[in-house]
């Protein structure tokens, strides 16, 4: 719900009248709107949002002052958990307090550059009502120690056997393997990484991530490259791991091969553990292992952890008690978190690679690597968001053996995102559905709980209407300014 609509206020009786859009994002057919304003007498109809049915809307000019509202979806009364309420006559009534006309801010309409079939986050659209036109809040340093430290003692005294499923499956590849039917596997499986096994040696080794494929695939394309497109049919996942340590020059100080070690967890070590070794080591994930044997022996692979994992713990247990984290109220704008687009005469920090959807593969494959970033925002001329490409999509060019067939350099980011794209997935620009969005005034508990959800690594932040990239906020940028 937003005060700043751009239209002009009127006058009723010597009063300003303030534009106030009410949002309903959570669905339904019928949807309406009624209020102290309406002396809870009148039910106003709500508009389905153009591209985005299942978010309604109402625009209404209010007196300033205090006022309560309330909404009325398919038969049943309805109020917004995340918007300020109160328990009164007519029930739990959301609320909100208008002092004086705000700032315009852009039209909820879809901009030309926008694509109708992108799976817009209804939460998009959801903004609080701004009462002021000074800069934004600044968190409290105190409100930041304590929300820290009581995140931190849970974290210390919950184990990583919270984060073991009730059922699942998790699957490991044998060293053995060849690199091309590895990453089929990847791809088929809709996994981004899985643990390797060297049965020689009874243990798990290491891992195999999209990040190999993409190094893969500029092996190849490099001249003077040792690696043929047919050793490829052949190259075992073993072969590719030596001759990527030697590449990489891991030797220590007498010039020896240094082997790397094996990232990993066990069942009982604490939830704070976990998130460190993900955050220090740079992964995507580590393998919960646990043995019987004081050697190590016959080792188990229990689970993959990863922050999201971890943080749906966090949001789980803090759930009914997020008030006692205070720095979780705060707007994401208000504190340091997370990669933003410079605004004009600041001084450029770390830059937010974004590319067209016509610039080449291997442009965007280059930032992958270069920028050490796990995900690129795909915008149109206007910089709004169109979809955004991961490290995880490499994977779609191990179907059918595309990755021989094509040059990096010939191939658009928009053909790659186009052959992960289901054969029965309706037709369009992109497929959009991995977009996950959030806006700058949203607080950092709504961030969290969205990044909670399985598969969200990060949260574009867009401006309403427009959906221009503002920024974007990984779980790694949250957890770094969690645990300080």
């Amino acid at each position: 719900m937003d005060s700043s609509v751009p239209e002009t206020s009127g006058v009723v009786g010597g009063h300003v009248l303030v534009p106030t859009r009410f949002v309903w994002p959570y669905g339904g057919t019928r949807v309406f709107l009624t209020g102290s304003f309406t002396r809870w007498s009148e039910h106003l109809p709500m508009s389905p949002v153009e591209g985005c049915p299942t978010v309604f809307q109402a625009i209404c000019s209010l007196t300033p002052g205090y006022h309560q509202y309330k909404f009325f979806v398919d038969g049943e009364w309805r109020h917004d958990e995340s918007q300020p309420s109160v328990s009164g006559n007519y029930g739990i009534v959301n609320t909100v307090m208008l002092t004086r006309e705000t700032d315009p801010i852009p039209p909820m309409v879809e901009s030309p550059g926008s694509r109708s079939n992108m799976d817009v986050d209804n939460d998009v659209f959801q903004r609080v009502v701004r009462v002021s036109d000074g800069p934004s809040p600044r968190f409290s340093e105190a409100d930041l120690e304590v929300s820290r430290h009581r995140i931190s003692v849970y974290l210390s005294t919950h184990t990583a056997y919270e984060l073991l499923p009730e059922s699942g499956k998790v699957l490991a590849l044998d060293v053995n393997l060849p690199v091309k039917q590895a990453f089929h596997i990847l791809y088929e499986q809709g996994i981004p990484v899985a643990p390797l096994w060297d049965s020689c040696k009874g243990q798990f080794v290491g891992v195999l991530s999209a990040l190999d494929f993409i190094l893969i695939l500029r092996e190849l394309g490099s001249l003077g490259s040792n690696l043929t497109e047919e050793e490829l049919e052949t190259h075992t996942i073993s072969a590719w791991k030596e001759g990527k340590s030697h590449l990489e020059r891991q030797i220590d100080g007498h010039g020896r091969a240094f082997p790397k070690i094996l990232i990993h967890a066990g069942p009982y070590d604490c939830l704070k553990d976990v998130a460190l070794k993900i955050l220090q080591s740079k992964v995507a994930t580590v393998p919960i292992i646990h043995s019987s044997t004081q050697d190590g022996s016959f080792p188990q692979l229990l689970h993959l952890a990863s922050l999201s994992g971890v943080l749906k713990c966090v949001c789980r247990h803090f759930r009914h008690s997020s008030s006692t984290l205070p720095i979780l109220q705060q707007p994401i704008c208000s504190i340091p978190l997370g990669t933003w687009v410079p605004e004009i005469g600041e001084p450029n920090g770390r830059p937010l690679a974004m590319l067209r959807p016509n610039a080449p593969l291997s442009a965007a494959l280059s930032l992958l690597l270069q920028a050490q970033v796990s995900s690129i925002p795909i915008v149109d001329d206007n910089d709004s968001l169109l979809d955004i490409y991961s490290r995880s999509d490499i994977t779609a060019l191990a179907k059918d053996r595309v990755y021989a067939q094509i040059h990096l350099d010939e191939m658009s980011i928009h053909q790659a995102l186009q052959l992960g794209q289901d054969a029965n997935s309706p037709t369009g620009f992109f497929d959009g559905q991995r977009c996950q969005m959030c806006l700058r005034t949203d607080s950092l508990h709504k961030v969290m709980e969205r990044l909670s959800n399985p598969g969200v690594r990060r949260l574009v932040i867009v401006e309403a209407g427009s959906k221009r990239v503002e920024g974007i906020i990984s779980l790694m940028d949250v957890f770094r300014f969690l645990i300080g």
